[in-house]
């Protein structure tokens, strides 16, 4: 299947509510799951990867009730079955990183795997960390499958971990170490790290089910031991979802209410720049707000001048090569739109006459598709294939849309 985005030719004004963020659902979930007692979370997304989650955790003996479309109800006992068979993950790379940590806490072996795309995704680090802590965890290939030989806890009490291509690494283990039986140091090797204001984020859930976590320096956290207690948490809105809908404001010049301004996300981050279309800065360092980046890369086709992404590396390893994905769909637009120098991104703004139609490849990827519908709104006969991958974050996000008035045709109407 593929969808054809015709521009809208006027302002997009309207309201649309972004589902809720991924990032905190996920943490929430397996919080819950580790917590005695009944836990309530509203707001949450529902997704392909919150579904994995759930699922997984299902199998490993916490029930998961879902009252409504935005509701989890989830009843943890303080432990983790070993499940029946493996733990099918997709691509959700929180609930493979998150899940590989707590694993440790079965009370048997847990296999871990995911789609091609997530057996490409590097997960070594976290099993290295893991080690540390006395947990018996392998990754042959130092990506899914990952078996670890849960023990009902672990008796390490510090472990230091590369956090280079991934946050996920230190969230997973701060939120491991809350069930020790001893205060554990968590640190980093070196001061690098992808995208450290998710680090904030998974602090912040930990307290909220009771958890104890103090930083030390900008490099390490101590956990104190005592586990999690049953708590309610409202998931705010995904800021990554909400970069879509502030660039079709600033593309169409509208006016798009999404009924908050309030989020703790790094994502956010985005906004003040989205704010300055067209007028982006020279250079746009994006290490912190990576999920961003193939937004503002999209936005960047139809600056006044040139725009540099640097910082980006790390977006080698995600769903796809966004970095590669980008400049070669950008490209599909116009000669000379975009290109990859080292592991930056060059986005240079051509001339309107220079575009052209084109069909836009998503390698799988929710956010290549997402992204790239926003240069559909400028350039006729943009075609996004693969259109069903923003299931993974934003089920609604064709329909939300076409709320606004967007004009969006399957491939198949339009041959009749």
């Amino acid at each position: 299947m593929a969808l054809t985005i015709t521009p809208p030719g006027r302002r997009l004004v309207g309201r649309v509510a972004p589902p809720g963020s991924k990032s905190i659902t996920n943490r929430a979930l397996l919080l819950a799951a580790l917590a005695r007692g009944e836990s309530r979370i509203t707001g949450a997304l529902k997704s392909d990867d919150t579904r994995h989650m759930a699922d997984a955790l299902r199998a490993m003996g916490v029930t998961v009730a879902e009252p409504d479309a935005t509701g989890f109800v989830v009843t943890g006992t303080g432990a983790l079955r070993a499940p029946p068979g493996p733990l099918f993950l997709g691509n959700a790379g929180t609930a493979t990183r998150f899940l590989t940590a707590a694993a440790a806490l079965a009370d048997g072996p847990v296999v871990l795997t995911g789609d091609a795309h997530m057996q490409k995704r590097p997960i070594a680090p976290l099993v290295t960390a893991l080690g540390a802590l006395g947990v018996e965890a392998s990754a042959p290939t130092g990506c899914p499958p990952v078996t670890v030989q849960g023990s009902g806890g672990f008796a390490g009490e510090a472990v230091t971990v590369d956090a280079g291509l991934s946050s996920q690494y230190v969230s997973a283990l701060l939120m491991l170490a809350a069930c020790g039986a001893k205060p554990v140091r968590v640190s980093l090797a070196g001061d690098a790290i992808g995208a450290r204001g998710y680090i904030d984020l998974t602090v912040a859930a930990m307290r909220r089910f009771g958890a104890t976590v103090a930083q030390e320096g900008s490099a390490a956290w101590v956990v104190q031991p005592g586990g999690y207690r049953a708590a309610d948490l409202h998931v705010e809105p995904d800021a990554s979802a909400a970069t879509y809908l502030w660039a079709a404001e600033v593309l169409t010049g509208g006016a798009i209410d999404l009924g908050t301004q309030d989020f703790t996300q790094p994502d956010a981050q985005a906004q003040a720049l989205i704010r300055l279309f067209p007028h982006l800065p020279a250079v746009i360092e994006g290490s912190q707000m990576q999920d961003a980046v193939p937004t503002l890369a999209a936005l960047a086709a139809f600056n006044a001048t040139p725009v540099r992404f640097t910082g980006i590396a790390n977006l080698r390893v995600k769903e796809c090569d966004r970095v590669a994905a980008m400049a070669t769909e950008l490209a599909r637009l116009a000669p000379g739109l975009a290109r990859e120098e080292g592991d930056d991104l060059v986005v240079t703004p051509q001339p309107r006459e220079s575009f052209r139609p084109a069909r836009i490849e998503t390698y799988g990827d929710h956010r290549i598709a997402m992204s790239m519908a926003l240069a559909g709104l400028v350039v006729p006969g943009v075609t996004i294939l693969e259109p069903g991958c923003v299931a993974k974050t934003y089920p609604d996000y064709w329909r939300d849309l076409e709320s606004l008035g967007v004009a969006i045709q399957p491939e198949s109407a339009l041959a009749i």
